[in-house]
This record gives structure tokens, C-alpha cells and sequence, in this order.
């Protein structure tokens, strides 16, 4: 499982496009996004370089999330 912080993701059409930029990368992935805390978790079989890049290309650069 891979988590990131999106910055840029502040409401559901965000949280749609940053879906979609995953499922871009693996079709098969599951993705529960949370606008308001912009976490993404992400369950892949991709490598997270490529889930990385898609988020850029799509306009939504993630971070790796802040330890609690």
C-alpha cells in the first residue's frame, strides 16, 4: 500500500482526477482519496514512481505523509 499527501486535492472533482491518474497507471488499483485531510491511499501493483509521476502529469504532485 502507498500513501501520499496531495496538496493541490481540495475538493471531489479533485479527488476524481487524482483517481483517475492512478487508475491511468494500473486499472486494477483501489484508491480511497480524503479531500479535506488530502491523503491518498493507494493499493497497487505498480511501482510508486509511476503512480508518482501520473499524480505530476495530471497537475497533482504528491508529497510522501507527514509521520505521526
Amino acid at each position: 500500500m502507498f500513501q501520499f499527501t496531495i496538496p493541490g486535492m481540495t475538493c471531489g472533482g479533485c479527488a476524481r482526477r487524482v483517481t483517475n491518474a492512478i487508475l491511468s497507471v494500473d486499472p486494477q488499483a483501489q484508491v480511497v482519496t480524503d479531500p479535506p485531510s488530502r491523503d491518498v491511499k493507494v493499493i497497487s501493483k505498480a511501482n510508486e514512481q509511476a503512480l508518482l509521476a501520473a499524480l505530476g502529469e495530471a497537475g497533482y504532485p504528491a508529497e510522501q505523509p507527514a509521520a505521526a
